[in-house]
């Protein structure tokens, strides 16, 4: 089963071309994963320094795989001390299936 979440944080006033830079070269090892099957970030539109980043992951081994990703590790690094919160806040989704 895929393993799809979201992550949203907010950028601290200032560091807004960094955090965009970062995750534009995140996005293109993420993509490369086997298994990813998308990453797409976004900025609210009224709000620029919020971010939402939507992923898909072919199952929990793709995931796995994922944030054990030396480049994630180095990304979430330096995107602690750049953002409001003390982390991405995660948000794990659940297919609603078919009725």
């Amino acid at each position: 089963m895929v393993v799809a979440l979201y992550a949203e944080f907010t950028v601290k006033p200032g560091a807004e071309a960094r955090v965009a830079e970062m995750v534009r070269t995140l996005g293109t090892h993420v993509r490369a994963e086997p298994g990813n099957l998308e990453f797409v970030p976004f900025t609210e539109k009224s709000n620029p320094r919020h971010y939402f980043v939507y992923e898909i992951y072919r199952d929990e081994n793709a995931f796995t795989a994922h944030i054990s990703a030396d480049y994630g590790t180095v990304f979430n690094a330096e995107l602690g001390s750049l953002i409001e919160e003390d982390g991405s806040q995660l948000m794990f989704l659940e297919p609603l299936g078919e009725t």
